[in-house]
């Protein structure tokens, strides 16, 4: 496999080590638009590794493409798809998963998959999600819930979604609800344990919808504090740490299996950043081996035909997931 990877942050300098991760990655060329900044990291890589400047052309027999930097999905992802790769898009902004999605004619042209939001959340959610709906005979309601944030481009985006309006299915309808509102305690997977949750802008569900057709709602929240509220329509007051601790996700399903109303609950528990880099690299191997369900942008809940064998190799990198099974099980 001969892979590019655009942005060498939090996740995607641990993007880097999962691809190279055994011998299934032939090349990795990094891009960055100042090469001298990371390139005492990239050394450390190994000989596989090269670095370039984003303004030369995509090296000739690029298989895949990871885009793990803000506010540049669209046009990356658009001359990748152009050049024959694939692309896995490992953002959680709103603007480029719609941007991204609106490539999906001319990723299917090219026989070529975008997979759109390869994060915590989305991305792990979303798997988590059709995982979780696989015995239900009808499912109504989708409900997700992420907790901590990645390195500093994930903090800032956590930051402005709080003050933002959010984006979620109700009954067939897209309606938007003030950011910071709704306060809701979720129930995470242990150690992170229970913690409020609010609306924001989040992305899963315009990722979700599609993947669950005739669904009444669903809805995304985040983890916060008081103190998140309340600073959320200003400026960050201080610079935000280079990579946050414990994060999780966790997702809520409703619906119906043989006439009776069932709720599984299911979530995953790590650093964000590493989630997020663990799930991107294996969507990468999928779709270099023809192992995502078909051509085309969509998010991971469309693509990933076998989210069971998805979630195990997921789990095999060290992310800890879970179901919950009540509390007379427990």
């Amino acid at each position: 496999m001969r892979a590019v990877l655009f942005g060498f942050g939090a996740v995607g300098r641990r993007v880097a080590n999962e691809l190279l991760t055994g011998d299934g990655v032939e090349s990795l060329v990094v891009l960055h638009r100042d090469p001298s900044r990371v390139r005492r990291l990239t050394e450390g890589l190994g000989a596989r590794v090269s670095l370039r400047s984003p303004d030369l052309e995509l090296p000739a027999g690029t298989d895949v493409v990871v885009i793990a930097a803000p506010d540049v999905a669209a046009g990356v992802a658009a001359a990748a798809v152009h050049a024959g790769a694939h692309v896995i898009a490992a953002t959680a902004e709103v603007s480029d998963v719609r941007a991204l999605r609106a490539l999906d004619g001319a990723a299917r042209d090219q026989r070529r998959t975008i997979a759109v939001g390869t994060t915590m959340a989305p991305g792990l959610s979303c798997v988590l999600a059709v995982w979780a709906a696989r015995h239900l005979d009808r499912v109504e309601q989708v409900h997700v819930a992420a907790f901590g944030t990645g390195g500093p481009a994930c903090a800032r985006r956590h930051h402005a979604s709080l003050s933002a309006p959010s984006i979620d299915w109700y009954d067939g309808a897209w309606r938007r609800r003030p950011g910071g509102s709704g306060r809701e305690l979720v129930w995470f997977p242990e150690p992170v344990g229970g913690a409020d949750c609010y609306r924001a802008r989040l992305a899963d569900p315009p990722l979700l919808v599609p993947a669950f057709p005739g669904v009444q709602r669903v809805t995304s929240r985040m983890a916060a504090t008081r103190r998140d509220r309340l600073t959320a329509p200003l400026p960050m007051l201080r610079p935000p740490h280079p990579e946050g601790t414990v994060g999780a996700t966790r997702v809520e399903l409703r619906g119906w299996k043989d006439g009776e109303a069932v709720a599984p609950v299911v979530g995953g528990v790590g650093r964000p950043a590493i989630i997020a880099a663990t799930v991107t690299a294996v969507a990468a191997r999928w779709a270099v081996t023809g192992r995502l369900a078909r051509p085309g942008a969509a998010g991971l809940a469309e693509l990933v035909g076998d989210p069971a064998g998805f979630l195990r190799e997921v789990a095999g990198r060290g992310i800890a997931l879970s179901e919950f099974a009540g509390a007379a099980a427990a």
